[in-house]
């Protein structure tokens, strides 16, 4: 289990032999359910960090839960923390946690810094709220790619391994090479899995 106390943040699941875990930022939104019928396909758990703004009980939530994923907080509304006061970082984060939590019923743990921002202040009230803090080590830019999404396969199967957590977004470019990329992973010797 993570120390809560030890101030770092999760950007590898070290010790996982052959193994990673895809991550989804800045949901959920209308490409969800895309993401969600391919990683069911694949067989392929994943975890979300979403803006608890965008969620409520229309949202698919439940499926994404009933299928083995887990869904993590990325603040009410993708605030740069690093820019705010404790206190507002406090209500973006336990606004979030609590909303998400009475939404899914289900406890939050973890938690995504928006921009990937985040100073003394937030490891202060990530303490506070018992939230894991979750980075990612390889990143594959796939909201700069919209035009040319085969780069987002590369950039995640070249840069590939042992525990690595891969930072994806819900957007319509990671969808449509989402499979490809899976099985690129799969075909280097990894297979997926949640922290």
């Amino acid at each position: 289990m993570y120390d809560l106390n030890d101030n770092r943040w999760l950007q590898n699941v070290g010790g996982a032999e052959n193994t990673v875990v895809l991550t989804f930022d800045d949901g959920p939104g209308r490409h969800l359910n895309g993401i969600l019928d391919i990683l069911k396909h694949k067989e392929v758990p994943a975890m979300f960090f979403w803006q608890s703004r965008l969620v409520h009980h229309r949202r698919p939530w439940k499926r994404c839960l009933d299928e083995g994923h887990v869904i993590g907080s990325h603040a009410h509304n993708h605030s740069n923390l690093s820019r705010l006061n404790r206190e507002k970082q406090w209500q973006q984060l336990k606004g979030s946690k609590d909303q998400l939590e009475s939404v899914t019923g289900e406890k939050v743990l973890y938690f995504r810094p928006p921009f990937g921002q985040y100073n003394e202040d937030t490891m202060a009230v990530l303490n506070e709220l018992q939230l894991i803090p979750v980075m990612w080590e390889l990143s594959s830019y796939d909201w700069e790619l919209k035009c040319s999404p085969e780069k987002i396969v590369c950039n995640v199967v070249n840069h590939i391994r042992p525990g690595t957590i891969i930072l994806l977004h819900e957007l319509p470019q990671t969808v449509a090479v989402l499979s490809q990329l899976i099985d690129g992973v799969r075909e280097k010797g990894y297979e997926f899995t949640l922290i």
